[in-house]
């Protein structure tokens, strides 16, 4: 069995606890995450941009000059897309599908490859729990300073509305629950602190 630090509210390394070897002992596969990753990114685009072609532009419909006798290429419109301020040959339109398919397999495998490198660079650590009285940010500032993180994604069993509340004005520090952490939030960060129930959690989805 793999085994995890389990660390205490300051931040040291009290004993380890045992975790999965099908979540946390994976291989690392770099091309799956990169799908993984790849996918995730894309699947959250909105296609919002647009572009005009040679019928959209602002433009006269006159003959731009006389067909010979100029020595130049003949133009029938200043709207052609060879033009400076003509059309788009193939411009982008806002109901362009960015989406990739990939399937739930191997999403599982990726979040898995990807916790289980988290675990052998020393950057995944397990708490028993994480929880706040109120919805302070300084007090979650605190906890966390003191607990040696400075970059951390805290992931547990379910969303707490006071670390939620807590940790929108720290940009470095994020909470989400297991069913939200995504394999773009659990690289981008240089530490993820899991709780034992998330951990466990994790387990029973991705096993």
């Amino acid at each position: 069995m793999m085994e995890l630090k389990l660390i205490d509210q300051s931040g040291k390394s009290t004993a380890n606890v045992a975790a999965a070897d099908a979540v946390f002992a994976r291989d690392y596969n770099e091309s799956l995450i990169h799908q993984v990753v790849t996918a995730y990114l894309a699947n959250g685009r909105q296609g919002t941009r647009a572009q005009k072609d040679r019928g959209e532009v602002s433009h006269s419909t006159k003959k731009p000059f006389n067909q010979k006798g100029t020595g130049r290429a003949r133009a029938g419109m200043s709207s052609s897309p060879l033009w400076r301020g003509g059309g788009r040959i193939f411009p982008n339109r806002p109901d362009e599908n960015f989406s990739h398919k990939l399937n739930k397999k191997m999403y599982r495998a990726g979040v898995c490859s990807i916790l289980s490198q988290l675990a052998r660079e020393g950057r995944l650590a397990v708490v028993d729990s994480f929880t706040l009285d109120s919805p302070k940010t300084k007090l979650l500032a605190q906890k966390v300073k003191s607990m040696g993180y400075e970059n951390v994604l805290i992931v547990t069993e379910s969303m707490d509305e006071n670390l939620l509340l807590s940790a929108r004005n720290l940009p470095n520090v994020n909470v989400c629950a297991v069913s939200h952490a995504d394999p773009v939030s659990l690289i981008r960060h240089a530490n993820v602190l899991l709780t034992k129930t998330a951990m466990a959690k994790f387990e029973e989805l991705l096993k």
